[in-house]
């Protein structure tokens, strides 16, 4: 078995690595003058079960690029298995036809993926669990769920919280949430006047005196989260705090959670956290590597992945 990283999110690979007591395959991955990526792989990987672990990420499309030209680069060394592991799987909001002649962008990068000959794909918290169907190959769509609610019993009294999902779109997952905590779930009912801007109108649940914990998938311009903490606060809540999976924090996303009544966001190391975010003390990340070792494990001795949610 062979670990092996793009440039994307180093830091959790070599955690990943820790956990492994595998070290990182040498390779190099570099661009050209005119921004053309080369990789070259400086070991042997003939007959090994390789995973490559990359977040598509900001930049996106050269994130993209990097794993796709690795997992071309395995599959011409004869690698016997490729496991492509995305802790965060770009281009996954465009997963359906949202208005006429738009294109569903999630189904063309699992198409490239497989194309450029990955066997498998491990990934976290899917925008939608539809995407997994638009794979031609095994893919395995893991929680970040466990790490946040370890987070929670050590930091709060449940008793006292109540999850509240910030759109319609996310109850299944706050629910879950709700449920493994055993608590009570709220909603948000907002409308999204423009893309990258929403506006809260409801809250549809009892939230007072409450510690509310808004549970989401991806923090963009964090616009959506903000708004909902105001809303929970004008109707009676004691705190807010949100845990989401992945933190892309782009534009001023990190000033406005500074001045929002969030006590903090706390999202996983899928993605690396921008300057800006990285200094925010409102920002706080959960590392992925334990559970993703255990689950790179898993398939490397054909061992159930489910049964490290039990």
């Amino acid at each position: 078995m062979k670990l092996l990283t793009c440039n994307s999110n180093i830091p959790l690979a070599e955690k990943i690595s820790r956990h492994l007591e595998l070290p990182l395959t040498q390779a190099t991955i570099r661009h050209f003058s005119d921004m053309e990526i080369f990789v070259e792989i400086h070991e042997n990987v003939r007959g090994e079960d390789v995973f490559v672990l990359q977040s598509t990420g900001c930049p996106a499309n050269d994130s993209l690029m990097e794993l796709l030209i690795t997992i071309d680069a395995l599959k011409r060394g004869s690698a016997r298995r490729i496991t492509a592991v995305i802790p965060y799987f770009g281009y996954a909001r465009q997963d359906r036809k949202s208005g006429p002649r738009t294109p569903i962008s999630a189904k063309l990068v699992a198409n490239l993926i497989t194309t450029a000959g990955a066997n498998r794909v491990l990934t976290f918290d899917l925008h939608s669990g539809q995407i997994q169907g638009f794979f031609d190959i095994p893919t395995d769509n893991l929680f970040v769920q466990p790490v946040f609610f370890q987070d929670i019993n050590e930091r709060l009294d449940v008793s006292q919280c109540v999850v509240v999902s910030p759109d319609i779109g996310g109850v299944l997952r706050a629910r879950s949430m709700a449920n493994r905590m055993k608590v009570d779930l709220a909603v948000i009912d907002k409308r999204r006047t423009q893309p990258g801007q929403s506006e809260v109108m409801n809250v549809i649940g009892d939230i007072e005196g409450k510690d509310c914990i808004l549970v989401d998938d991806i923090v963009d311009s964090a616009g959506t989260l903000c708004n909902a903490a105001v809303a929970l606060m004008e109707q009676g809540a004691a705190t807010v705090r949100a845990y989401a999976s992945h933190g892309v924090f782009s534009g001023q996303a990190a000033e406005r959670i500074a001045k929002s009544p969030l006590l903090e966001i706390v999202v996983s190391d899928s993605l690396q956290l921008n300057p800006l975010a990285m200094k925010s003390s409102k920002i706080r990340q959960l590392s992925l590597a334990s559970l993703t070792a255990k689950a790179i494990l898993s398939i490397a001795q054909e061992k159930s992945i489910s049964s490290l949610f039990d």
